[in-house]
């Protein structure tokens, strides 16, 4: 598939997590490859800018985008799971008309799915997945993201 790369816009001094981050390794590395604001740079078009959420510890994977009224433009949440599994994703108390991208250890987008609010039904990753990418509900299709193009700048599997 195409090509997906993620390259920092800016450096940040200063990196505000979400949640409680346990101390050490979890934070170390993923302090270093990813930044608040990051780019998604398709060959040949303009790069576009997200400016996701960090999602790595049980808490906030579990709590995600729940009671938000709305999103910033190209805002979102990137959860990271402790390891690749078939995660599934819900909309239970998420006012938010969502889409979700499931990302394999190496970055490719294994599957999209659109999510209706405050929906109990699942959305699950169609192989192992380690990431999940959620943003506004028709992002992906708008900017033709699609499964089998790679994101760039993952992390190597622990």
């Amino acid at each position: 598939g195409e090509l997906l790369v993620a390259t920092p816009c800016r450096w940040v001094e200063e990196f505000t997590p979400i949640g409680n981050w346990p101390e050490g390794e979890t934070f170390d590395w993923l302090a270093k490859w990813l930044e608040p604001d990051f780019e998604l740079v398709r060959r040949g078009e303009e790069p576009f800018l997200i400016r996701p959420e960090v999602a790595a510890d049980f808490e906030t994977r579990g709590r995600g985008l729940m009671h938000r009224k709305s999103l910033e433009r190209n805002a979102g949440m990137l959860f990271v799971f402790d390891q690749a599994g078939a995660h599934c994703m819900w909309m239970k108390n998420t006012f938010i008309p969502l889409s979700v991208a499931f990302l394999d250890a190496q970055g490719a987008i294994i599957n999209i799915a659109d999510m209706e609010p405050h929906s109990e039904q699942s959305h699950c990753a169609g192989r192992p997945a380690l990431f999940a990418l959620e943003m506004t509900r028709g992002w992906f299709a708008e900017r033709g993201v699609r499964p089998g193009m790679k994101l760039g700048g993952i992390p190597a599997p622990r």
